[in-house]
């Protein structure tokens, strides 16, 4: 039986790029939410979730941190993917054919420098494959879309113009869910923990609770904060440290951590992919 691996977006969006270069031997499943990717997973029809959680660009992608506890998955994984825009057309439409292009609105400004030399003007779209897609459907000919190489390979549209991106750092990271955590693996770069916790509500709660991780030599390389239940007085930190749960270093400051803390979430351990470096 073919596993399935599921995304938010549709085919030949960079989350599904994420997919295929991640896990190639599973089949895609598109999905409309962020929320109905962890619902695929929960409930069976999907075996893993792909989910991004930040930018190089963009800093990270809103609410997801939230949800991530509240899933009941466990992460197992992190990918990395190099964001590269590409501008595809209709076959035959040449570049100085195009008055427009489509994309998902955080893809424009990325490649204003291209669109300005061409005198393209931008049009943001729900989503950049879903654009793609759109063109192709309607076979429209003076008009792009900005997206990945896999989108227009998927809908049939040449693209004119490759890696057309101003930055050529951005970078999207995405961590791999499953209903079930694997705690034995063991990375060929090292191991990431990540976690949620709350602090205790007294003095310096959050500064002794972090000094445990500098006394033990832990690395932490991810240390946000986000309200939780609508409160302004209720603030939950998510946090990603190098390193298992079973290393003596990480056990020591993890203990030190607990007793600071009114919660204390393992979101799962997982290797280090080697694109951090």
């Amino acid at each position: 039986m073919t596993q399935r691996i599921a995304f938010q977006g549709e085919l030949g969006a960079y989350s599904h790029e994420a997919c295929r270069d991640a896990r190639p031997d599973m089949e895609a499943l598109p999905c409309n939410s962020f929320e109905d990717v962890l619902a695929a997973v929960r409930s069976k029809k999907a075996d893993l979730a792909m989910l991004p959680v930040e930018n190089t660009t963009y800093g990270r992608v809103a609410d997801i941190h939230r949800m991530l506890p509240e899933s009941g998955l466990r992460i197992i994984d992190e990918a990395f993917v190099r964001v590269h825009i590409s501008l595809m057309a209709m076959p035959g439409v040449q570049i100085e054919d195009l008055k427009l292009v489509r994309a998902h609105p955080v893809l424009i400004p990325q490649a204003e420098e291209f669109l300005s030399r061409y005198g393209i003007k931008g049009e943001s779209a729900a989503d950049s494959a879903g654009a793609a897609a759109d063109i192709a459907a309607k076979k429209e000919m003076t008009v792009g879309a900005l997206a990945s190489d896999l989108a227009a390979e998927i809908n049939g549209l040449h693209i004119l113009a490759r890696h057309i991106e101003d930055h050529a750092h951005n970078t999207t990271r995405f961590l791999i869910m499953s209903r079930d955590a694997e705690h034995d693996r063991r990375g060929d770069h090292g191991m990431m923990t990540t976690f949620v916790f709350q602090v205790r509500n007294i003095p310096s709660a959050l500064y002794k609770a972090m000094g445990g991780f500098a006394t033990n030599g832990v690395n932490m390389t991810k240390l946000e904060s986000y309200m939780v239940g609508g409160s302004f007085s209720a603030t939950q930190f998510y946090a990603d440290i190098e390193g298992h749960p079973d290393d003596p270093a990480v056990q020591r400051a993890l203990e030190e951590l607990d007793y600071f803390t009114d919660m204390l979430e393992i979101l799962g351990t997982y290797p280090r992919d080697p694109r951090r470096d």
